[in-house]
C-alpha cells in the first residue's frame, strides 16, 4: 500500500514571482497564458501488490503527465523554480504525485521516491513533467495544474482524469478476521472473554469492495462441527442465533460470535452471491469463505504440550462434492497455525486455520495420504499422518478455448488481434479444462488463404495488401483434448495503411 509520505505545502495562488514575457523583458508582457495537461496512460491497474512508482516496462502502475505553459502563443520563459503547481484534486485513494527526478529532496534516507498529494515545479522551455502513481483503491483521480501570470495576476488551470483499476461489482472472495481468534468458554474459569467482533471483506475480481448492497449481501452460519458449535451464537443488529444475515458497508460486513460452554474450534462459514449481490432471495453463484475461532477453557500456568487431537479424517470426500473437516489440536498457546507438509488429496486444500476445504477431483478415486503440522503462538510444534479415502468418479471440466469478446452463439465470432495489412502476423491459441491429461490439438476450417494454423495452435501468415486485403476474415478453430473437442467462430480484422 502506497503511503502518502509528504504533502506539499507550497500555495497554488502565487508561485510566479515574476515571469518575463515572450522576447519582451521579463515581467513586462500581459500577454494571456494558456497552459495544457496530458497523461501518456489515462488507466492504470490497481497496485494491489504495493508495488513502488517507477518508469519502464516494468512500472505498470505508473504514468508520465505533461504540462505545458504558453504566453500568446509561445513557451512561456523560464527563470522561476515554482512555475505549475499540481496537485490531486479527488481520488486521492487511487493514487498520489511523484517527482522521480532523483533529487534527494523527493526521496527518503534509503533513496526511495517520496509521494505527494501536492507538487511544484519549473519550467523548461515553458513545459515540465511529474508521474502518477496508482495505489490499491480503484477509482478517478483528477489531477489540475496551475500556472499564474505574474502580470494580471491571472491563474490558468488544466486537468486530466486518470482511472485506476475497474470494479466489477461481483463478489469474488471473502476474507473473515477476528479481533480475538480465541475465546473462553462460557463460565470459564480463567476470565477470558467470550464474545468477539468479525469482520468479512468480501471483494471483487480486481479485488475491491463490493458496492453497498440494496439488501443482504453477506449469509453467515456455524457448521455443526465438534462439540465446540453447540451453544455458540452469531449476533448482528436484532439477529441472533446459528445463521443470520447481513450487508456489507464499503465491502466489508460486520457480525460478532459467542462461544458456546465446549472447547474446541467453532467453524463459521460465509457466502455470498456472485450472481446479483443478494442473499435473501436464494443464492444461485455462491462464494464461499471459511473461518476457525478456538473456545478454550482456561490458560495453564504452565503451558501444556501441544498436540493434534484428531486422530483421523473419518468423513469420506466424493469426486465433484464440496467438502470441508476441521483438524483440532490442544495445549500450547493458541491460536495455531496448520499447513500441509505433503500433497492432499486433487482440489483440497489445507487453510492456515486447521481447514481441510474444497471440491475433489482425483482421476484415479481411493486412498491418499498426507501429512500435517501445526504450530502454536509460543512456537511448539506437532506432526501428525493423516489417510483420506475419495470416492466417485473424476469430474472433468468442459474444454474451452480463451478468447474474449464472444457471444453465446458459436456463429458469432470472437475477435482475435488484428493484422496489419502486408506485414506478417502471429498468434497463439490457447484452451483450458477438458481431461487431466493428455495435450490440445487445433485444427481450422475455412482460414483465409494468406493464414495458416499449426497442431499447436499457432496462427502465422502474411496479411495481403491494401486495399484488396482490408477488412475482416472469418473462420471456425477446433480444439481437442482426449475424447472432447470444442469449436468456435473467430475474426481477424486486417487494417493499416492504404485501408478505408
Amino acid at each position: 500500500m502506497i503511503k502518502i509520505a509528504k504533502l506539499s505545502t507550497l500555495l497554488f495562488a502565487s508561485v510566479l514571482a515574476a515571469c518575463g514575457g515572450g522576447g519582451g523583458d521579463p515581467g513586462q508582457s500581459d500577454l494571456k497564458y494558456t497552459i495544457t495537461l496530458r497523461a501518456e496512460k489515462t488507466q492504470l491497474p490497481v497496485n494491489i501488490g504495493g508495488y513502488p512508482a517507477g518508469l519502464g516496462v516494468y512500472a505498470p502502475f505508473t504514468t508520465t503527465l505533461y504540462v505545458e505553459a504558453r504566453e500568446g502563443g509561445k513557451p512561456i520563459p523560464d527563470g522561476e523554480e515554482d512555475i505549475f503547481a499540481c496537485r490531486v484534486d479527488q481520488g486521492l485513494n487511487s493514487g498520489s504525485l511523484y517527482y522521480l527526478d532523483g533529487d534527494e529532496e523527493h526521496e527518503d534516507e534509503d533513496g526511495n521516491p517520496l509521494a505527494y498529494s501536492a507538487i511544484t515545479l519549473g519550467a523548461n522551455s515553458g513545459g515540465a513533467r511529474f508521474h502518477f502513481h496508482a495505489a490499491e483503491q480503484a477509482g478517478v483521480a483528477r489531477i489540475i495544474c496551475t500556472v499564474t501570470n505574474p502580470v494580471s495576476t491571472q491563474r490558468e488551470s488544466a486537468s486530466v482524469n486518470i482511472t485506476v483499476g475497474a470494479s466489477t461489482g461481483m463478489a469474488a472472495s471473502i476474507a473473515g478476521v477476528a479481533a480475538y481468534p480465541v475465546l473462553g468458554t462460557q463460565g470459564n474459569t480463567s476470565n477470558l472473554r467470550v464474545s468477539t467482533a468479525i469482520d468479512a471483506y468480501v471483494l471483487d475480481d480486481a479485488n475491491q469492495p463490493l458496492p453497498a448492497p440494496t439488501n443482504a449481501n453477506l449469509q453467515v452460519s456455524i457448521r455443526p462441527v465438534g462439540d465446540a458449535a453447540t451453544g455458540a451464537r452469531l449476533v448482528a443488529g436484532a439477529q441472533s442465533g446459528n445463521s443470520l444475515q447481513v450487508k456489507t458497508i464499503g465491502g466489508v460486513g460486520l457480525f460478532a460470535l459467542s462461544s458456546g460452554p465446549n472447547v474446541g474450534p467453532i467453524l463459521l462459514e460465509m457466502v455470498a452471491d456472485r450472481s446479483d449481490n443478494d442473499v435473501t432471495n436464494g443464492i444461485q453463484m455462491p462464494i464461499t469463505a471459511l473461518l476457525v475461532v478456538q473456545a478454550t477453557d482456561r490458560v495453564a500456568p504452565t503451558l501444556e504440550p501441544l498436540e493434534i487431537t484428531t486422530t483421523s479424517v473419518d468423513a469420506e470426500p466424493t469426486n465433484g462434492v464440496p467438502f470441508s473437516f476441521v483438524l483440532e489440536a490442544e495445549g500450547g498457546l493458541p491460536p495455531y497455525t496448520w499447513s500441509a507438509l505433503s500433497s492432499l488429496p486433487a482440489g483440497l486444500s489445507l487453510s492456515s486455520s486447521g481447514v481441510i476445504s474444497g471440491t475433489p477431483n482425483m482421476r484415479e478415486p481411493g486412498d491418499v495420504s498426507f501429512a500435517v503440522r501445526v504450530v502454536d503462538s509460543a512456537g511448539n510444534v506437532d506432526q501428525a499422518n493423516f489417510t483420506m479415502t475419495i470416492s466417485g468418479s473424476a469430474i472433468v471440466d468442459p474444454l474451452t478455448i480463451n478468447l474474449s469478446g464472444c457471444g453465446s452463439d458459436i456463429n458469432t465470432a470472437c475477435p482475435l488481434a488484428g493484422a496489419t495489412a502486408g506485414q506478417s502476423y502471429l498468434y497463439a491459441l490457447t484452451a483450458s479444462g477438458g481431461p487431466a491429461t493428455g495435450v490440445v490439438t487445433w485444427a481450422g476450417t475455412a482460414l483465409p488463404g494468406w493464414l495458416t494454423l499449426s497442431a499447436q495452435g499457432i496462427l502465422v501468415g502474411t496479411a495481403p495488401a491494401a486495399p484488396g486485403g482490408c477488412g475482416n476474415n472469418d473462420f471456425f478453430v477446433t480444439a481437442t483434448k482426449g475424447t472432447l473437442s470444442t469449436t468456435r467462430k473467430v475474426r481477424i480484422t486486417v487494417a493499416g495503411a492504404g485501408c478505408p
